[in-house]
């Protein structure tokens, strides 16, 4: 009897979600969210906390989910998150590709909640340029307003328009380990539109981050913290954190490069400033060759600042990969920066007139950092100067333990970038530079893996086909490979983005079906 009550008490936790179009269980409106009865998944998003509260998970079953999809969801208790999820070794793809209001396949607002571990992509989308007839424009996510939201594990591309917007009422969100890429189209005006990220912040407390991301090729800029808005009459662009994400190529697919990130606004009243931004951590690239000569042509991978009447402030910059052609750094309008720990891999950095009245200011802080250049004289003032590093410390008393070195000499040994994966059990992101582009033979062993654990490869630009698989051996090192097959769109090869996937060797199963079930229970 204790079983049973346990039971019955356990499954009003969890609710179950089929598409409309199951041939099996098909979800309803008239649905109660159990596995007998289950939800289409409107209804589930459209629940009350009365039903749906803190701790409670819904469960989104396998298939393809059809519309245009607008969550209130929202915990009232505290502490407590709602969990919308795939069903375990399931998978759920929301298809926007439909006419409907939203601007988004998935509109947001709530507080509390946690989406993981599904796809916002489109099926059968042909046109993807607005001048098009027929053409049909849906973003993937759009968070509206709520606090402390986790997005996790989502994979989210191909959407006609922006990948995932955040806007200013959203405080404390945290989006970590996504994949978000080939977002946006070809617009009437412009070659590309469509931002992988845009994201904003309103609150004085709570914190946007940003984490462990990865987004390449979308058709505009890769993320975008920032405003257009000339005329503001309050701040909201403050208080955001990006951290160890990789971010590359944002534009090539629509034929041009733009910023990989900018970090700023388009204030003309100098009150919507961008500031208490830290970017740490991260890997910015666009292609190059990193051997030959830098390519003359813009392909910015980190721009700070816009207009001139908004400088950024309070601006924290550290430990980044920064690499572009003539251009991958540029400071166009900065108040206060801290600019330390970074690796620039560019023709110059570049730093624009308006940031001069500022840089004697001691909130300007630039140290340790190595610059990869063609020129001896890395800094450039645009249409003024160049600095070298000790010219750039001398007169201006920063580049304080800094040094410039010939492009040629980026090492083609630059050593593997390994992330442990927190949200997927035994999963790494591997990030590699080989300007030979080699295989490169990746050691696992500070991680204390089982040997002979069984293993997949992905190439996250090719992410729904293991590139390689095998076993590890006693040394625990595991080769990638660099040269695999990209179309034009896609990263040179002496650069790549993996994930990799042990799994330790299948045992016998011994418990039986009642043991197994508890165990699926959390009991």
């Amino acid at each position: 009897m204790l079983f049973f009550v346990i039971l019955i008490g356990y499954s009003q936790k969890e609710f179950h979600v089929f598409p409309k179009t199951h041939s099996i269980s098909p979800g309803k409106t008239t649905g109660n969210g159990s596995l007998n009865q289950p939800w289409d998944l409107q209804t589930a998003l459209s629940q009350s906390s009365e039903t749906v509260n803190g701790g409670d998970i819904i469960w989104l079953h396998e298939g393809v989910y059809n519309g245009r999809f607008y969550s209130k969801l929202s915990s009232i208790i505290n502490g407590k998150y709602i969990t919308v999820s795939s069903f375990p070794n399931e998978w759920a793809i929301l298809n926007g590709n439909v006419s409907g209001v939203s601007e988004a396949t998935l509109t947001v607002n709530g507080n509390n909640v946690t989406y993981r571990d599904f796809e916002i992509s489109p099926t059968n989308l042909i046109i993807r340029d607005e001048s098009v007839e027929g053409f049909l424009p849906f973003g993937g996510v759009s968070h509206n307003s709520g606090e402390n939201c986790q997005f996790i594990n989502l994979i989210i591309h191909g959407n006609n328009g922006l990948g995932f917007g955040s806007w200013k009422n959203t405080g404390g969100t945290i989006i970590s380990n996504c994949i978000v890429y080939n977002n946006g189209y070809k617009g009437k005006k412009y070659a590309g539109i469509g931002e992988g990220f845009y994201v904003q912040n309103n609150s004085n407390t709570k914190t946007r981050i940003l984490k462990n991301n990865i987004i390449f090729n979308n058709y505009y800029k890769g993320i975008e913290v920032w405003s257009a808005n000339k005329k503001a009459s309050n701040e909201y662009v403050k208080n955001i954190n990006l951290d160890n994400n990789v971010v590359f190529n944002s534009g090539l697919v629509s034929g041009r490069t733009v910023d990989n990130v900018i970090v700023a606004t388009n204030d003309r009243n100098g009150i919507n400033i961008a500031k208490n931004i830290q970017v740490t951590n991260n890997i910015f690239y666009h292609n190059t060759t990193l051997s030959e000569a830098i390519e003359n042509s813009d392909a910015p991978s980190l721009t700070l600042g816009f207009n001139n009447n908004s400088p950024v402030e309070n601006i924290n910059i550290l430990n980044n990969i920064i690499i572009g052609r003539k251009d991958a750094l540029r400071v166009l309008s900065a108040k206060s920066i801290t600019f330390k720990n970074n690796t620039i891999y560019s023709g110059y950095a570049r730093l624009f007139k308006p940031v001069m009245k500022y840089i004697n200011n001691t909130s300007w802080i630039f140290e340790n950092n190595t610059y990869y250049t063609r020129n001896s004289k890395p800094i450039r003032i645009q249409g003024e100067i160049d600095y070298s590093v000790k010219q750039w410390q001398d007169i201006y008393g920063l580049g304080i333990n800094s040094k410039w070195k010939h492009f040629k000499e980026f090492t083609s040994n630059q050593k593997p970038i390994i992330t442990k994966i927190n949200t997927q059990e035994n999963t790494y992101r591997v990030v590699l530079f080989n300007k030979e582009m080699n295989d490169v033979l990746v050691d696992f062993s500070e991680y204390n893996l089982p040997s002979e654990s069984s293993y997949i490869i992905k190439d996250v630009e090719n992410f729904k086909t293991v590139l390689a698989s095998g076993k590890l051996n006693e040394s625990s090192k595991v080769e990638f490979k660099m040269n695999v097959d990209r179309d034009a769109n896609k990263s040179y090869n002496n650069f790549g983005v993996y994930y990799i996937e042990f799994k330790k060797n299948e045992k016998i199963e011994t418990e039986s079906f009642f043991e197994r079930f508890l165990n699926w229970l959390g009991i």
